[in-house]
């Protein structure tokens, strides 16, 4: 079975204040160019279709149109879950009228889930569909008290799974989690990843996984495997933020023989505009050619530059922000600063926030109220 993986297309993203729905329109209509010529057996979105829970209508309609060419004109079935920054009641509206069209959007978890069953020459592909789920759902669906993390959940939510597995099929689990190879505390691969939980309350155990012949998982936007090669992430179609301009985005096409032996390809998508860092004097940038790239301009000019922007404008049309280059003394002194700052407790954070701010510190009564709100945040369900 030839599966095409996909996810996190944010349909309605903004970054720095631009839209980037033309350019979303760009990338899934060379996505569906791909899905025509090459005729896949199912494909799979992993969460994040939308950027918000309300999508702006232009959002609304370039999913509608990508999917209702998919499903209605090409009859390739599509498997979806929604993730972290979807709207679960939106994307589950007609789900179940789609379902005979050969449209899957699960977006609630289920105690018992019944899998997407489809086929191909060699029997029955089992599509397990696991869409993002705060743990304090999962746990007054389970009535168990011990579920507290993103990890506890899964586990819970997999295990029940494993209950009912067919072992005469073939498996593929569908999740939108932050998974790292043992559970442990990783960083984002992209500063437009938003944060599942606080603290390592967010991570996923990459072992849960194991049973399935392969997982197909979005939320982190660089393409990668977690602990083998079946465990994977597409990463996002689009750089949505400057820290991932130096990913290489598409997704993923995954063949799954028929004794569950997979073997993947990731394809790339050339986007209408690219998103990097242009790093130069301002007189010099002045004298290139006209790109409209998004550019994030870095000048090295150690005078003040007048009208940066408008200036840089007139060559990056596109240009998304203008900054100087700090001197590597005040450069490394911020280094410093931020060393620090991580390693501060809550209150310690809030403290600084309130002396950066007011210029004062805050009384007892409102670092007794911040106490408070840490926490409910910290054991929030």
């Amino acid at each position: 079975m030839k599966i095409f993986h996909t996810a996190d297309w944010h349909l309605g993203k903004i970054v720095q204040g631009v839209y980037m729905t033309k350019d979303q329109e760009y990338i899934l209509d060379q996505f569906v160019r791909d899905v025509t010529e090459e005729r896949p057996d199912v494909v799979v979105i992993a969460g994040d279709l939308y950027d918000r829970g309300v999508p702006p209508t232009e959002a609304v309609h370039a999913l509608d149109q990508c999917l209702a060419h998919i499903v209605l004109e090409l009859n390739i079935p599509v498997v979806a879950i929604s993730g972290n920054h979807d709207s679960p009641g939106r994307l589950r509206f007609g789900s179940q009228m789609m379902k005979d069209q050969g449209l899957h959007i699960v977006s609630e978890p289920s105690k018992q889930p019944d899998p997407v069953v489809l086929y191909d020459d060699a029997g029955a592909v089992h599509f397990h569909l696991i869409p993002y789920t705060e743990p304090g759902t999962v746990r007054h669906l389970f009535n168990d008290d011990m579920i507290r993390s993103h990890h506890d959940a899964t586990e819970a939510l997999v295990n029940s799974i494993k209950e009912t597995m067919d072992e005469s099929a073939r498996h593929v689990m569908v999740g939108h989690l932050f998974v790292t190879p043992k559970g442990q505390e990783q960083d984002n691969t992209s500063d437009s990843e938003r944060p599942l939980a606080i603290g390592g309350a967010e991570h996923v155990d990459a072992s849960l996984f194991e049973v399935f012949d392969y997982t197909a998982l979005g939320h982190l936007h660089q393409a990668h495997f977690v602990g083998q090669e079946t465990i994977r992430y597409s990463g996002s179609p689009l750089k949505y933020s400057i820290s991932e301009e130096n990913h290489q985005k598409g997704y993923l096409v995954v063949d799954l023989d028929q004794d569950g032996t997979v073997s993947i390809e990731k394809r790339s998508l050339q986007p209408k505009h690219d998103m990097r860092t242009v790093e130069g004097y301002i007189d010099d940038l002045l004298k290139g050619e006209v790109n409209e790239d998004y550019v994030f301009v870095r000048l090295l000019d150690e005078e003040a530059v007048q009208f940066p922007m408008e200036r840089i404008r007139s060559v990056f049309p596109n240009a998304l922000h203008v900054e100087r280059r700090l001197p590597q003394s005040s450069h490394h002194a911020e280094q410093e600063e931020r060393v620090a700052r991580h390693r501060m407790s809550d209150m310690e954070l809030f403290q600084a926030f309130y002396q950066d701010v007011r210029g004062e510190n805050p009384t007892e009564e409102e670092e007794a109220i911040m106490a408070e709100v840490f926490h409910d945040v910290l054991n929030h369900d």
